[in-house]
């Protein structure tokens, strides 16, 4: 099952691991925020955009009574550590990854799901140094897709009034919002993430609604460090339930 570098990590949930590779595809925090702010409802279907080695359905799919979850990546070697972690963990009824494009309209039918989420390329193509690996380049820079292509596929794929769950850097803001203008996409709730309090926060999680309202709520911040160095209570539930 594991190939030559990877190694085989434990989720805290439901006795689910994960496999990943420390040279390339390996999950952030910011994945785990994701799957904590996400709201998944009983026979929700959900797709997760830029998937990476799987981390937020397969979460997701031990934190919600959600119906489906599906991961779609454009990297082969990243999708097939995601796929190899569903079968290792006896989820592949629950769980599917596909490789592909999220440019791509013809992967999956409009309106197909009613939740979206995802963990995009933080960095526009011109913003600070491109890894000389392709994988963490595509990762982490806008290479393969920008905000735009990412709000465009989140709008298709969702049902009418569904939901799409995005976490990204608080400096992209005003390009988020533009984007999600475009393509009929309404931010409901933003909640800034701060490594400790006092801190400017380094990440914002983001709940939008197809077609909804103008009204939006700011929430509290998230903190992820105490004053003893340790995770808040908030963010060790969001590790180990």
């Amino acid at each position: 099952m594991l190939q030559e570098g990877e190694r085989l990590d434990d989720l805290h949930r439901d006795g689910l691991k994960i496999i990943q590779n420390p040279n390339g595809f390996c999950f952030g925090m910011d994945a785990v925020l994701l799957s904590a702010f996400a709201q998944v409802h009983k026979g929700q279907r959900v797709l997760d955009l830029c998937s990476g080695n799987g981390i937020v359905p397969i979460l997701l799919s031990a934190k919600t009574v959600g119906e489906h979850f599906t991961g779609l990546e454009i990297q082969q070697k990243a999708a097939d550590m995601a796929m190899r972690s569903v079968e290792l963990n006896g989820i592949s009824q629950k769980v599917r990854i596909v490789c592909g494009d999220l440019r791509d309209a013809s992967t999956f039918p409009s309106d197909g799901f009613d939740i979206v989420t995802c963990n995009p390329p933080y960095m526009a193509i011109n913003d600070g140094k491109i890894s000389p690996d392709q994988a963490l380049a595509i990762a982490r820079h806008e290479i393969e897709c920008v905000l735009d292509d990412v709000a465009e596929a989140a709008s298709r794929w969702l049902v009418p009034r569904g939901t799409f769950y995005m976490v990204h850097r608080p400096q992209r803001l005003a390009d988020i919002i533009l984007a999600f203008d475009r393509h009929g996409l309404a931010p409901k709730i933003l909640r800034f993430v701060q490594s400790k309090v006092g801190k400017p926060p380094n990440l914002v999680l983001i709940k939008a609604t197809k077609g909804g309202g103008p009204q939006l709520k700011i929430d509290a911040p998230l903190i992820i460090y105490g004053d003893d160095g340790e995770y808040t209570a908030e963010v060790r539930e969001m590790y180990y339930g």
